[in-house]
């Protein structure tokens, strides 16, 4: 049987946002030159390469950017879904730009990707700094669910779901990560992600994933249990 090795990217092989260890990317190549490897992020490409760098990227077998509408073979755009949220979507994002009470804007707040939108109360420009604070906001007052929650309830067909640590991440009903499962259909997946819980972006596939799951607390943890693997 094959094994398919599939891996969320942020929280998960990199930190929150941040770059690789160049250590785990070293060892991390060497690992996809021997193992089928695949990413599964809710990010383009342009950030996951800020995040993983070249060597890693395409070291391995695909990258599902995106949530997996969007689909790479290192430089190669193999797939593409068209898809993009309705002028009354926006328009409710926008109001609830307006309606949080959380008062720090950075800009770049509702971010057409192919496929998805990712809408972020603070904004994806926001600085370390301003990240954590929006984090400790939001464990505090439980925003991104509860903005998901209306979100789901408004909009039929389309989903929104709690992505990395300040985000939402809003696509067609059906196209979250677990789409890509269709690719694996012949193998066994182990999928490693740091946002398995219901809520989190994670989730569907995990829960769809007939193979094994492994929800991780860190990309340390991930490299420990490859290690384990290896």
């Amino acid at each position: 049987m094959k094994y398919y090795h599939v891996f969320d990217v942020d929280g998960t092989l990199t930190p929150s946002r941040g770059t690789i260890d160049p250590k785990f990317a070293e060892w991390f190549v060497e690992f996809c030159q021997n193992n089928l490897v695949y990413l599964v992020t809710g990010s383009d490409r342009a950030k996951t390469l800020e995040q993983l760098g070249k060597n890693v990227y395409n070291a391995c077998a695909k990258v599902y950017q995106c949530s997996g509408s969007v689909v790479y073979i290192a430089d190669c755009r193999v797939q593409t879904l068209d898809w993009k949220i309705p002028e009354t979507g926006h328009q409710w994002l926008e109001n609830e730009l307006k309606r949080s009470e959380f008062v720090l804007r950075t800009g770049n707040h509702i971010e057409e990707r192919p496929g998805m939108v990712n809408f972020s109360i603070v904004g994806r420009n926001c600085t370390l700094g301003e990240r954590k604070l929006y984090v400790k906001w939001d464990q505090e007052n439980n925003e991104r669910n509860s903005i998901a929650d209306r979100f789901n309830a408004n909009f039929p067909g389309i989903t929104a779901r709690v992505g990395g640590e300040t985000g939402l991440d809003i696509f067609p009903t059906g196209c979250d990560k677990s789409q890509i499962l269709r690719d694996f259909e012949d193998g066994h997946v182990v999928f490693f992600g740091d946002a398995m819980h219901k809520q989190g972006n994670d989730y569907p596939l995990a829960a769809a994933n007939a193979g094994t799951n492994h929800a991780v607390q860190n990309w340390q943890h991930t490299w420990q249990l490859l290690k384990e693997i290896a």
